[in-house]
């Protein structure tokens, strides 16, 4: 069996320090004086988090709208940030329904008002269960993204129990997306959605159901997409394949949901172009009475988080040098999952223990590993590092989304990491 390990980060080198924001390093340093235990942190700026969504928001015509994807970051202070600024939230749990209720509660920052006065709620996620799916139809969410047709059927009788219609949109695996770009295409075997062949039938039989109101068509097929143009032209195409599938089985067309795929420069990639995204789409309006809605994740959290841990100890091997973190994969595993360099900060700590060593790799290349009894626990290989000393903090910037909600913080039952706002 082989071991999975990011890609080595030669020949790059580590950011400077003062790549971090000044307010960034200041409280890091203050949790680090304050703590009894080596630090280990996540620490988010939901400013940040809300320029993003404003930046977007205001790019898109009126009949476009901002749905955050709760599983990019579900701490409560980044959805409270972001609820002023989206039009509600995406969730895939119960316990995330719980959190983007909270985060539209009356009195709460968001207005928390779909159409017809529903949640401002969608919902998606394959194999749904009957717990999940009755929790979704009593909080009156604006739509459940049904995935077969099973799943409609199961809304139905959930939402005749309860004495109401539950609004459901159709998730479709499409058969073909003729748009090139940086997108996953469709057409491929997938636990996702309905093959687009089997629409017809499954759109027939969910007319008969008595617990459902059918509002559209929910198509994620774009992923990381970092080009404007051809994110745009994977809108216009979801617009026109829905408007004409609901026009051919006499659907009132109320909701086209494209899902999220608004991509990240991790790697000082050129950054996904919102103006020009909002100019491109604004020629691609849907039927009337319809509207789109977008789910971005990461592109609205990435940079408004860090993950910080403390160097416990700096060892060579064998002519290596590594530098062993309080923390790993148990709190951030995004760069050993994803198979992405991800790059870090060092900030100096100056406080030592008198009397004891202080090792340190100086002007070599490190690699970054955390404290678990396995060598997949390693979050970067062989980036150039000026200097680390056993009790400098490591900082991954863009470390908002995907991070500890995408950990294994149970194995070895180490302690979890912190989080807090900034």
């Amino acid at each position: 069996m082989s071991v999975e390990f990011p890609p080595s980060a030669a020949p790059r080198s580590a950011y400077p320090a003062d790549a971090l924001p000044e307010a960034v390093r200041e409280r890091l340093r203050e949790l680090s004086a304050r703590s009894e235990e080596p630090l280990a942190t996540y620490l988010y700026d939901g400013e940040v988090a809300a320029g993003r969504a404003r930046e977007l928001r205001a790019a898109l015509p009126e009949w476009a709208q901002v749905y955050y994807a709760v599983k990019a970051n579900s701490f409560p202070g980044v959805l409270a940030a972001l609820a002023p600024h989206v039009d509600g939230f995406e969730v895939a749990s119960r316990s995330e329904l719980a959190l983007a209720r909270e985060a539209l509660a009356p009195g709460a920052t968001g207005s928390g008002s779909g159409p017809a006065g529903t949640l401002a709620v969608v919902a998606a996620g394959p194999a749904k269960s009957v717990p999940v799916l009755t929790d979704l139809v009593r909080a009156e969410v604006e739509s459940i993204n049904a995935e077969s047709l099973l799943e409609l059927h199961r809304i139905s009788a959930v939402a005749v129990e309860q004495g109401t219609t539950a609004r459901v949109a159709l998730r479709v695996n499409p058969q073909n997306i003729p748009v090139t770009g940086s997108l996953h295409m469709g057409g491929e075997p997938s636990q996702f959605g309905v093959p687009e062949p089997d629409v017809p039938e499954v759109l027939t039989e969910a007319a008969r159901l008595p617990g459902l109101d059918l509002v559209g068509f929910h198509i994620h097929a774009a992923s990381n997409n970092l080009d404007a143009v051809s994110q745009a032209a994977y809108l216009r195409w979801c617009v026109e394949w829905s408007a004409a599938t609901a026009a051919a089985h006499g659907i009132e067309l109320r909701q086209i949901d494209i899902g999220g795929g608004i991509g990240v420069n991790f790697e000082g990639e050129e950054p996904f172009d919102t103006t020009r995204f909002g100019e491109l789409i604004a020629r691609s309006a849907p039927p009337e009475g319809a509207r789109v809605i977008m789910e971005p994740g990461r592109f609205l959290v990435a940079d408004c988080g860090w993950y910080a841990a403390e160097v416990t100890d700096v060892k060579s091997s064998y002519g290596h040098a590594y530098a062993m973190l309080r923390g790993g994969i148990n709190h951030f595993q995004l760069p050993t999952s994803w198979d992405i360099v991800h790059n870090v900060a060092v900030l100096p700590i100056d406080a030592w223990p008198a009397g004891l060593p202080r090792p340190e790799a100086a002007r070599t290349r490190v690699t970054v590993v955390g404290e678990l009894c396995t060598p997949e626990d390693t979050l970067l290989r062989e980036v150039h590092i000026d200097r680390v000393r056993a009790g400098d903090l490591v900082v991954f910037p863009y470390s908002g989304s995907y991070g500890w909600e995408f950990a294994m913080p149970h194995f070895l039952g180490h302690p979890a990491a912190e989080r807090t706002m900034l």
